[in-house]
């Protein structure tokens, strides 16, 4: 986590004790981040595992918003060992064509509006289309995806992956759930002789194993952001 964040956890109560531990989970603070917009710093945890935890062979992505409910192992073997998949996102709750989410995004003010605009309009130029529930050659059953938790195998093609998302994000607007279709479809069509295994599950099977509890106050989060940057 980033040192704001740190000191969020600090200031609930959660503090870590001298070997940097918070109940089971080691606490590893990110320093020197590339963005001072706390959008795009929590993209780097988010979509970029493999390069903080070089080591590890796994990880498993919880938006701060929600309680992982089950073992991870279990999580793990669920969504990825069972069949063999080596990404795991769900499809989102609600909408499945990027223009609805686009759409969304601009309804409540999510970002700048003619930013949003300028990606959409490079992404039509460069391929994307409706999403299409019936067409039987379809390669994901959504294309707009619930990124509040994601499970990934750090191999070679899910780090790629993971890159290539991370680079729309950095390009355009830290709205992940806009770039995550265009990245995904423009990945298998630049390779296509290397299979990607991605499960995009079900929402309500992410909902079963990972509870809402809420997000932090997005007005603590700044105070604390603008008191670390003073």
């Amino acid at each position: 986590m980033d040192e704001v964040t740190l000191q969020t956890l600090i200031s609930e109560g959660h503090i870590p004790d001298t070997a940097g531990f918070v109940g089971l989970w080691k606490i590893v603070v990110v320093k020197n981040l590339p963005y001072n917009d706390m959008r795009r710093v929590g993209k780097v945890p988010k979509l970029l595992p493999h390069r903080l935890f070089p080591s590890a062979r796994y990880s498993i992505w919880l938006d701060s918003k929600l309680r992982l409910q089950v073992d991870p192992l279990l999580v793990l073997e669920y969504f990825l060992w069972r069949k063999g998949y080596e990404y795991a996102i769900s499809n989102h709750y609600d909408r499945h064509c990027v223009w609805e989410e686009v759409a969304q995004n601009k309804k409540l003010n999510k970002y700048n509006h003619t930013v949003i605009d300028q990606q959409f309009a490079s992404y039509q130029a460069d391929g994307l289309k409706r999403f299409n529930v019936s067409d039987p050659n379809k390669l994901l059953p959504s294309n707009v995806p619930e990124g509040s938790l994601i499970v990934r195998a750090h191999t070679p093609m899910s780090n790629l992956f993971s890159c290539l998302w991370f680079n729309e994000v950095d390009r355009f607007t830290p709205r992940d759930q806009l770039s995550f279709a265009f990245t995904y479809q423009k990945f298998r069509r630049m390779n296509p002789g290397k299979p990607f295994y991605l499960n995009m599950f079900k929402d309500c099977e992410r909902r079963a194993i990972a509870k809402l509890f809420r997000h932090r106050s997005d007005e603590k989060r700044s105070t604390l952001h603008q008191e670390a940057t003073e």
